[in-house]
């Protein structure tokens, strides 16, 4: 009987039909759901409901993405996320992992604590208290304010006094304030490292005119070539494992003094910016490492 993987996706793109793709030719049955569809339902041994299985678990669950919603909604759903794992579920990501890369504050602080070199960072809620970081900080230099949950370089802005600092109902009340960094531009570049497994599946250099160089807000990648891809690479493992996920696209930004740091870890990275310009499947890579966990004589392991 064929494992049956769960992919659990809010929309059916280009990432998620590439792993249904890669998933099924390795012999896998899959079924893409959004987080919302699975319930609770105390009437199954297992006490998870997924639409057609009755009660019957998957052999595994990958997260591409999770909507937002109310705090109960969200909670119900990373509780499905936790539960499953509780039951002998691989989950990639984790909600552990996917809790700590969602709240950019808690990210920084796992990164800071295994000794990560990351720029300073200032999560505080109020506009009162956002007010005394600024007093205290932007005389050093400007702050990045980005939403504390976002993605794709939406809503960052540059705060160069206390007056650009928005009102509170902007930003629920939170302010994630993060060290501007310095660099040689324009054009501007930083990095982003895909991991997966351990190991690098690929790498881009990202780059603008501006300063937020997402490929999403028009950035342009290309290839890293050099001795530059072993330090991104040593980086962009350790802060994998210093998160704990499976897989993951880690940012990281070049400062103007030569220093390498680490911006973000997105648990539930899109690959397409990067797939133009790395030569490995990234889609296939995934799905090789994950059936080499669930059922290893089905497929080899990925090479190094």
């Amino acid at each position: 009987m064929a494992e049956t993987i769960l992919i659990l996706s809010d929309r059916i793109d280009r990432q998620v039909r590439e792993l249904r793709t890669a998933l099924r030719k390795r012999g896998m049955t899959v079924l893409t759901y959004p987080l919302s569809d699975i319930g609770f339902d105390s009437r199954y041994p297992s006490g998870i409901a997924i639409p057609g299985m009755n009660g019957v678990l998957p052999d595994a669950s990958i997260v591409r993405s999770i909507s937002s919603g109310t705090f109960e909604a969200i909670t119900r759903r990373l509780g499905v996320l936790h539960a499953l794992a509780h039951l002998g579920v691989p989950v990639w990501n984790s909600a552990k992992a996917v809790e700590r890369c969602v709240d950019k504050s808690t990210t920084t602080f796992f990164l800071t604590q295994a000794g990560l070199p990351t720029p300073e960072t200032f999560a505080v809620e109020s506009l009162a208290n956002a007010k005394a970081v600024a007093v205290r900080e932007l005389s050093k230099g400007p702050l990045v304010l980005k939403p504390l949950f976002g993605s794709q370089g939406r809503g960052i802005r540059l705060i160069h006094n206390i007056d650009d600092l928005p009102d509170p109902e902007e930003i629920d009340d939170v302010y994630y304030l993060q060290r501007f960094v310095a660099r040689s531009g324009a054009p501007y570049c930083d990095y982003r490292v895909f991991t997966c497994a351990g190991k690098v599946l690929g790498m881009m250099e990202r780059r603008a005119e501006g300063w937020i160089t997402n490929i999403a807000k028009g950035g342009k990648g290309q290839t890293v070539v050099g001795p530059l891809r072993a330090e991104l690479e040593k980086l962009a493992l350790a802060a994998s494992a210093a998160i704990g996920t499976d897989f993951a696209g880690v940012d990281i930004i070049p400062a103007s003094d030569g220093r390498l740091l680490i911006l973000e870890v997105n648990s539930m990275p899109a690959w397409t910016g990067l797939q133009s310009v790395v030569p490995i499947r990234i889609a296939e890579s995934i799905a090789d490492a994950l059936v080499f966990m669930i059922a290893p004589s089905l497929s080899e392991r990925p090479a190094a």
